[in-house]
């Protein structure tokens, strides 16, 4: 029954196995989603997706794969209505006050409104819209959408708008967490979880399931034994273009900072402006009697840290070749230095360029730094971050 569901999730680049298909139909069986959407939904997904970047994917076949129950004829809704009383009056219960239900039950019950609206859709032929008796829209009928009434039923509306139906009947909208959209902070907190490199330090208080039974079988009696708890012990050094061009891209670039502060316990973060010289900053107003030396930063943090530019690259590129260059003051040694020596210091390097990359050809000085990367340069969307993180790792 549910095979051309597997099949769609399959045609839509979800990695669903046999097996987890499989769990799915025993999760089923054993009436974990009986006569309740929400819960066949949430089943499925669970049972099914392992990662969030095909949460979309998953939303997007489960929508097709079960879309023809928007085109069910009036006599299948009627059939379909016909549900037990009980489980009604369970589903009032959990979504209802005490005052609600007690109102419902003044203006004649949900058994009432649930006949009545029966009644209404034999009845009805076509559209209609205000009035106070058929379903449509406006108007003070109990069913339809964009109306009022003290108890109803909401049929085809976006959202609740008077908090007064006592049931809603209604399409199911998705939302996107797909690796092809526009960034948020929580989409780049999933793409930054593949530079995690886990370790254990610390006080040995986390349960250890495997070394106890182990001792316990050796003993013959229950040993127990504990661990340190598991941390990120990846270290980053971050490097932000900040100023001038890079105005335009303050939004993309605050969301990929949060995020990185949130995934990365060991996280070192520094300002430039367009390329790397002498001095950068932990500030990002940049004052010149708080600049701190570049040598010191490359000295400070050793080999084993992942180093992250993040910038437009755009500028003039003699900024990039030249000594004297820089727009803000003389720099005695070129910025194509400053970058060798930042990614001989840090062999796991990558630059995050928020430029979309169509665009990158169109400025010269974007094509020096992606040559002094090495080709180590990947746009500041989700796929490139993964990929980053992938170069990386």
């Amino acid at each position: 029954m549910f095979l051309p569901f597997f099949l769609a999730l399959r045609h839509a680049g979800v990695p669903v196995s046999l097996r987890e298909f499989l769990s799915f139909l025993e999760g089923l069986a054993a009436g974990l989603a009986t006569y309740d959407i929400e819960a066949f939904y949430f089943l499925a997904r669970t049972s099914m997706v392992k990662d969030e970047r095909h949460i979309d994917r998953f939303d997007r076949a489960f929508g097709e794969a079960f879309k023809g129950l928007q085109a069910i004829p009036a006599e299948a809704v009627l059939e379909a209505l016909a549900l037990p009383g009980e489980w009604l009056e369970k589903l009032a219960e959990r979504h209802l006050s005490a005052e609600e239900r007690a109102e419902i039950a003044a203006l004649g019950g949900f058994e009432k409104l649930m006949q009545t609206l029966r009644e209404r859709l034999g009845e009805q032929k076509g559209r209609h819209q205000g009035g106070s008796k058929w379903i449509g829209t406006a108007g003070t009928s109990p069913f339809g959408a964009y109306g009022y009434n003290p108890e109803g039923v909401r049929f085809g509306q976006a959202e609740g708008r008077h908090g007064r139906a006592v049931k809603v009947w209604d399409r199911r909208e998705f939302r996107e967490f797909d690796d092809r959209i526009e960034l948020g902070t929580r989409n780049i907190k999933v793409a930054l979880k593949r530079l995690r490199t886990w370790a254990r330090h610390g006080a040995e208080e986390e349960f250890d399931l495997p070394a106890t039974i182990r001792a316990s079988a050796e003993a013959g009696y229950i040993d127990v034994k504990t661990r340190p708890e598991r941390h990120n012990a990846v270290k980053v050094v971050l490097f932000l273009d900040h100023g001038g061009s890079m105005d335009a891209h303050v939004r993309q670039v605050e969301e990929l900072f949060s995020a990185a502060r949130a995934e990365f316990k060991h996280l070192e973060h520094f300002y430039f402006h367009n390329c790397l010289y002498g001095q950068v900053w932990h500030s990002a107003r940049r004052r010149w009697d708080e600049q701190i030396q570049t040598w010191d930063v490359l000295n400070r943090y050793g080999a084993d840290y992942k180093c992250i530019f993040v910038g437009d690259a755009s500028m003039s590129p003699y900024e990039v070749s030249h000594p004297g260059g820089a727009n803000e003051h003389w720099n005695p040694e070129s910025g194509q230095t400053w970058l060798a020596r930042a990614r001989a210091q840090w062999p796991a390097n990558v630059w995050l360029n928020p430029v979309p990359e169509k665009h990158w050809q169109h400025t010269p000085s974007i094509g020096m730094i992606a040559q002094a990367f090495e080709g180590r340069m990947q746009p500041l969307t989700l796929e490139g971050i993964t990929q980053a993180m992938k170069v990386l790792g």
